[in-house]
């Protein structure tokens, strides 16, 4: 008997098989996931379009040794501001298990350093979102930032754009958000974060530390440190509680520089305000990172800053008010743009600049009339203070050139000659009180300075920010342009 085909059984099976048929059709035309971003000059594909994050929530366990990846859980709550079929995430040198919107299992693909997820059903915008990615976070893949291993264990160093190495996240400093850690490590471990300890709860022969920010921050100045550290407390003007995490063996060598954090927080307070933050401390690293960085409310340092005898006391004094200074000009007033760096920058390196003038003994005014000498060269190999030239590729930090610290510390002096020593005062003080917590643009700089001068700046600000060629200093008319003869100096962020 010759053989014929099998028929479905059923009505119902053909329809399931033509269904299916259809279905992988219509996969195979759908378009691959793509990587987006806010179209950020310098970091065009960093951040995402359409939801606001407000909060962060980011689970670590530590295995113990910090060559390990670590498993993590990161939930993030955030309101859509436009509708949505796909969620972009920044997230890259990690593995992602799985990921939940609002309760719902997701759909998620990689694409170059994103993470593309697709949720059941569409989102609206003003509805609210809760992502859950359950993914790893992996410290040997540091070469271009986010985990830094030192000595003993590892700390954060996530500036310009290497907090989504560590965690998935919208990483542009313009969508700034609360966060919460849940740490959990060996008991012999230390764990210290952002902002103040909210629990800490013994497993077993483990200990979860959870630490809570009650200000919003940037992605890029997230902080956490796991180590085998010393956590030493001590008190700031009005009563502000610092904590100081080093290593256990160094504390008492490094206890002369960390007892003059308290004054020069007051001393900070007398110029622009009251600290911004909750709590403040240092956070001394056993790791050679070429630099230090002003993590919200525990500032990154390298230990050899504070051992090498190279060093004058009053040079090292001044690197630690540049970093504090940063948790008002940067930190709480954070840059809408990363062309806006020099923001944070110009105005950290002013105050380091006058911290040395007056304990020192260096004069802001020869430091002004080099930086004035060596200016053009700068904004030719960096471009102007506003405008920035994009970083080279693999050198994420390429952005922290001269121009950007010196070279905008200049256009405060030269504002201050412009406007006179009073006027500019009122600017720095208005200038953080209003844009506290808070993103802020150049623009918004140049209109408020000329509000407080009584006249129109915007002239002044666009030849000194954008300009080739630096303008003639005001009330230095012998001040002149050369050719560079010595190295830049290293960044300091």
């Amino acid at each position: 008997m010759p053989l014929t085909p099998r028929r479905p059984r059923s009505r119902r099976l053909r329809a399931v098989l033509l269904a299916a048929a259809a279905a992988s059709v219509v996969a195979a035309a759908l378009p691959a996931p793509v990587p987006l971003g806010i179209g950020d000059p310098l970091f065009p594909h960093l951040g995402n379009p359409g939801y606001d994050v407000l909060a962060y929530d980011i689970g670590l366990t530590y295995p113990g040794v910090n060559t390990k990846p670590m498993e993590a859980v990161t939930t993030i709550d955030a309101v859509a501001t436009d509708d949505l079929e796909h969620i972009n995430l920044d997230f890259a040198r990690g593995t992602v298990h799985g990921v939940d919107v609002n309760g719902q299992a997701a759909q998620f693909a990689s694409a170059d350093e994103d993470l593309v997820i697709t949720p059941q059903d569409p989102v609206h915008t003003g509805e609210s979102l809760r992502i859950t990615v359950r993914h790893t976070s992996d410290p040997n893949a540091a070469r271009d930032g986010g985990w830094v291993r030192t000595t003993d264990g590892l700390v954060m160093a996530n500036q310009a754009d290497a907090a989504h190495r560590v965690f998935p996240c919208n990483d542009h400093p313009s969508d700034k958000a609360y966060f919460t850690f849940h740490v959990s490590a060996p008991a012999d471990v230390t764990v210290v974060a952002n902002g103040l300890p909210i629990g800490r709860e013994r497993r077993g022969g483990r200990i979860v530390s959870s630490y809570h920010s009650s200000h919003p921050m940037a992605t890029e100045l997230a902080q956490v440190s796991i180590g085998h550290s010393a956590v030493l407390h001590r008190e700031g003007p009005h009563g502000l509680p610092i904590r100081d995490v080093v290593p256990a063996a160094d504390q008492a060598k490094l206890e002369p520089w960390l007892k003059k954090t308290p004054d020069q927080i007051a001393w900070m307070e007398r110029r622009v305000g009251r600290y911004p933050f909750e709590t403040y401390g240092v956070l001394i690293a056993g790791a050679d990172t070429g630099f230090e960085l002003e993590t919200q409310t525990l500032t990154l340092f390298e230990r050899s800053l504070f051992v090498r005898p190279q060093f004058p006391e009053w040079y090292v004094d001044s690197i630690m008010v540049h970093e504090l200074t940063h948790h008002w000009f940067g930190d709480s007033v954070s840059p809408r743009a990363w062309s806006d760096v020099w923001l944070n920058e110009g105005h950290a390196t002013w105050y380091e600049a006058l911290y040395a003038e007056e304990f020192g003994k260096q004069p802001m005014e020869r430091r002004m009339r080099n930086a004035y000498a060596l200016s053009d060269s700068w904004r030719a190999a960096g471009g102007p203070p506003a405008a920035p030239r994009a970083a080279g590729p693999g050198q994420k930090i390429g952005i922290f050139r001269p121009i950007v610290y010196d070279g905008s510390a200049l256009v405060l002096y030269a504002l201050r000659e412009e406007i006179g020593t009073r006027a500019f005062e009122r600017l720095e003080r208005r200038w953080v009180r209003d844009h506290r917590d808070s993103t802020a643009t150049t623009a918004d700089f140049s209109a408020l300075a000329s509000r407080i001068a009584g006249r129109d700046l915007s002239g002044f600000f666009k030849a000194w920010l954008y300009g080739e060629k630096t303008p003639p200093m005001p009330g230095h008319a012998d001040w002149h342009s050369r050719t560079p003869v010595h190295a830049p100096p290293a960044p300091r962020h």
